[in-house]
């Protein structure tokens, strides 16, 4: 039999004005409800948290099971097997973790990361190109963290030279007015072969990003100039950092720097997190 999960909006209208304090407690309110989402599941619900960004949906089955929804359209995105005795879930704070509770009230905290298959095609990238393990990272020219993460970078791939490839994309944040530009020079570079000089020369300016500043950079880097200008005009130039920023939004990517390895999104920081990724990725799989 198939069970049916509404996901609703609840509204408390009340058209009264604060009551005096010796006032008479009544209430004018108005309960209000309204279907953001409804889809059919063919299990029993049990317990249910949704995600802190309202997109997925997080249903404890009676098949002893987390089945993961879509909250948009209902569509499944997997299941997580659970232990039987499993009667309740939560979701943590920041939305990483899903805590299982059982009968006997133990507790049991589940990282709930998705692999994102993230398109590097015509990316710049430091390693060797079929390194097993790709190490993606979304960032941004005028953003005070991603350009103090490049020394982390730096020693991951120096500990592990033929193992890892970094992989870099744009996201330019709205909030940062000279990072599209310099995403623009960025991949203006690197159409001359000189992307990751362009990407030292950005960073090393990045308190200071300007027109006048980027202009200098590429000059700096012995970029042809009158190639370089025509590049930033051309469609085409566009066109890849849009993509880069598509990529970052079907990844769900909205700050920077974010890093991903395989695919996983890299929860903390520091050099032994990385590592401990990596180091899984290249364990012989079970």
């Amino acid at each position: 039999m198939k069970k049916t999960l509404t996901l609703c909006t609840l509204l408390l209208l009340s058209s009264s004005q604060v009551l005096a304090e010796d006032a008479p407690a009544k209430s004018s309110a108005t309960l209000i409800t309204s279907p953001l989402a409804s889809w059919q599941m063919n299990v029993k619900p049990v317990d249910f948290a949704q995600s802190l960004d309202n997109k997925l949906v997080f249903v404890l089955g009676d098949d002893s099971k987390v089945h993961i929804y879509s909250a948009t359209d209902g569509v499944e995105q997997g299941t997580v097997p659970v232990a039987q005795e499993t009667i309740g879930i939560d979701i943590a704070p920041r939305g990483e973790m899903l805590f299982l509770v059982d009968s006997k009230k133990n507790y049991t905290a589940l990282d709930i990361s998705f692999a994102q298959d993230i398109d590097t095609t015509g990316s710049p990238f430091l390693g060797k190109e079929d390194a097993p393990v790709t190490l993606v990272v979304f960032s941004d020219f005028q953003c005070p963290f991603c350009s103090k993460i490049q020394p982390l970078l730096d020693e991951v791939l120096k500990k592990n030279p033929d193992k890892v490839k970094i992989v870099f994309k744009h996201l330019p944040l709205q909030m940062h007015k000279q990072a599209r530009p310099a995403a623009l020079a960025a991949i203006a570079a690197h159409e001359q072969g000189k992307f990751w000089q362009m990407h030292d020369a950005l960073f090393a300016t990045a308190k200071k990003l300007s027109k006048e500043n980027i202009e200098k950079a590429a000059k700096d880097v012995g970029l042809d100039i009158e190639k370089f200008n025509k590049d930033l005009a051309n469609p085409t130039i566009q066109a890849k950092l849009k993509k880069d920023m598509i990529d970052a939004g079907k990844a769900g990517v909205s700050g920077t720097p974010t890093l991903f390895i395989n695919g996983r999104q890299v929860k903390g920081r520091g050099a032994n997190v990385l590592q401990e990724m990596i180091d899984q990725e290249l364990a012989p799989k079970k």
